[in-house]
């Protein structure tokens, strides 16, 4: 399947999975009553649906919130958010209060300082690093 059309199964899913009817004259009536912008027409539902279009991240947000699941989730898939906690926990797990505070600090600085902080990190990570075989 592309990109285009696990989006439409997911939306068709999540319409599912919240009590409504999958035709697309239900998904442009309710998705227009909770968007502010330009209405989107029943074609360009339907192309959500059939997997012809995904829509733009502004229209995903309201769709998601709707629908009442994580806007990553209805675009990409479960997959992304395990994928993003996985490396978020490899971060928590691999910095300490004083990494933290210095990162903080790099933070902090202004973009010329912290240029030069990176280049000198990366350079002594270069320096230090094993020659690869």
């Amino acid at each position: 399947m592309n990109e285009k059309a696990e989006f439409a199964q997911r939306l068709r899913d999540a319409m599912t999975q919240a009590g409504y009817e999958l035709r697309p004259v239900v998904l442009e009536r309710e998705f227009n009553t909770r968007y502010w912008g330009r209405s989107v027409t029943l074609q360009g539902v339907r192309r959500w649906l059939r997997g012809e279009a995904i829509p733009s991240q502004e229209k995903l947000q309201v769709l998601a919130d709707w629908l009442g699941v994580e806007p990553e989730v209805l675009r990409f898939g479960v997959a992304v958010r395990h994928s993003v906690q996985e490396r978020r926990q490899r971060w928590d797990e691999g910095v300490g209060y004083q990494e933290r505070e210095a990162f903080e600090a790099f933070l902090k600085l202004p973009a010329p300082q912290r240029k030069i902080v990176r280049e000198v990190i990366l350079a002594f990570a270069k320096a230090h690093a094993a020659p690869e075989s």
